[in-house]
């Protein structure tokens, strides 16, 4: 980022700066949620553009379009590099549409107009400690993504895809896979994750488990890693059962999405079926303690609005884990904001 478009920090904004940058916050969303739709990175790809010349590609009105490309850049988001012309900048590039580790579907699903009209009602969930996902929308968020509106479902699900890249590694360098012979993925979706696990560890073997309607999008997913003959896909609801036999089961930001009773019935059918040597991998923020900043802090309430979950502290994994006939053994940080919590049985 260059010197021009830094941005002071924050003890050096006075306290009424402060607050209007922090609820200026929905414009800088839909800046770059609009620069996304418009692929905006991916244009100028292979160099600066003019204004002119991306508003004619994008059927955009070129002041207007201007306006906006200005104002990212001014958050490092685009550079200008002279009159009216812009490129990309690592912040940028991570917006391009065919970047393997591209973040755009993150950006199109947070900034979708159907998911600003839930986190606008962010009151009635602080008020009623209820989903305001289903206050809005009429039904639960997931039924919302699967029925009601499968192409916004098919942005979250390529959504929850691109935010894995990084955990992937990040995992991956924290926890010790070896001595897992088999590695059961719960409400695994497209099997990124376990596709990143089985690819580093050649003699494991996996299970994808989740709804059909998910599973229909892993072949692809799985092939791209070149593990399909190791992966076995298992249909099914986690709360009807969990007919897997596994050393290990692995959950990405799955449990953030319930209230414990929920959690309980989803632990309790992996413990019935897992071996007394089995190991249970929790893969999600542990909130900290005190005033520090952490990316689950702001995460935790998307998980009020939408499913109804909660991102949990350590006490409170291990109040979970106990309640549901397990043992938490250890809670291993990652470089990335998630951690890996391990259980056993109790």
């Amino acid at each position: 980022m260059s010197e021009q478009t830094q941005a002071a920090p924050v003890h050096q904004i006075p306290p009424e700066g402060q607050i209007m940058q922090l609820v200026s916050g929905a414009f800088v969303a839909q800046a770059v949620w609009v620069a996304a739709k418009l692929k905006i990175a991916d244009l100028v790809a292979d160099g600066a553009k003019t204004t002119a010349e991306l508003a004619a590609k994008t059927e955009t009105d070129e002041s207007s379009l201007y306006r906006l490309l200005r104002s990212l850049a001014s958050l490092g988001v685009f550079t200008e590099t002279g009159d009216r012309t812009f490129a990309n900048t690592p912040t940028s590039e991570t917006l391009r549409a065919d970047s393997p580790t591209s973040l755009r579907p993150m950006v199109l699903m947070i900034a979708d107009p159907e998911h600003n009209r839930v986190v606008s009602d962010l009151e009635y969930s602080v008020r009623t400690g209820k989903p305001a996902w289903e206050h809005v929308h009429g039904v639960p968020v997931f039924e919302y993504f699967y029925e009601t509106n499968k192409e916004l479902g098919d942005i979250f699900n390529q959504a929850m895809t691109a935010g894995s890249h990084l955990q992937i590694k990040a995992v991956l360098e924290a926890y010790d896979f070896s001595g897992i012979g088999t590695l059961a993925d719960i409400a695994g979706g497209h099997g990124h994750v376990l596709g990143g696990i089985l690819k580093e560890y050649p003699s494991m073997k996996g299970i994808l488990f989740d709804l059909g309607v998910v599973l229909a999008g892993a072949p692809e997913m799985l092939a791209s890693y070149g593990v399909t003959d190791r992966v076995e896909m298992v249909e099914g609801d986690f709360f009807s059962g969990i007919p897997v036999t596994a050393d290990a089961y692995l959950m990405k930001h799955i449990i953030h999405d319930w209230d414990d009773e929920k959690c309980e019935k989803i632990l309790g059918n992996i413990r019935r079926s897992m071996p007394d040597t089995g190991r249970v991998l929790i893969v999600d923020s542990v909130i900290p303690p005190g005033n520090d900043p952490h990316p689950g802090k702001m995460l935790d309430l998307e998980m009020l609005i939408a499913p109804g979950g909660l991102e949990r502290t350590e006490a409170q994994f291990k109040t979970l884990l106990n309640n549901s006939g397990f043992e938490l053994t250890r809670i291993i940080p990652t470089s990335s904001p998630v951690s890996i919590v391990e259980a056993k049985k109790a």
